[in-house]
């Protein structure tokens, strides 16, 4: 069914220029932006994202970094599940580093990129 957001969300997640537009017709970063606008909707203080960055160019990665760091300053909680390192690093206050389901590091963004478990893991290098 059809989801009718405020023009204030619109703005603060950068879509009020889009506001005529059919979602489909948006930019695949955009129509990210406007999934995470209808996530808002519900006023939840904890946003849960699955891969955000998936599939988006590099600008598109910043100003979507951009917006969250938005959301968080705004007192939000994110849990982000997100295979792009790069991304994450830049945005995380906290890092949990799974593989196969199973937790092999989590802490400071710096710490982890040093860990070797999680070098090991991402990058496929034994370190031993």
């Amino acid at each position: 069914f059809p989801v009718t957001i405020p023009m204030d969300m619109l703005s603060f997640v950068g879509l009020a220029e889009f506001a005529e537009w059919e979602a489909t017709a948006l930019p695949y970063g955009l129509q990210r932006k406007l999934e995470i606008a209808r996530a808002l909707l519900t006023q939840s203080k904890v946003l849960l994202l699955d891969e955000p960055a998936a599939g988006l160019r590099f600008g598109e990665k910043q100003k979507l970094a951009d917006l969250l760091r938005a959301l968080r300053a705004d007192g939000l909680a994110i849990l982000l599940v997100e295979h792009d390192m790069a991304f994450v690093m830049n945005l995380a206050d906290r890092v949990v580093v799974m593989e196969h389901g199973v937790v092999i590091a989590q802490g400071e963004p710096a710490r982890i990129q040093k860990d070797p478990r999680v070098i090991e893991a991402y990058l496929g290098v034994d370190l031993s």
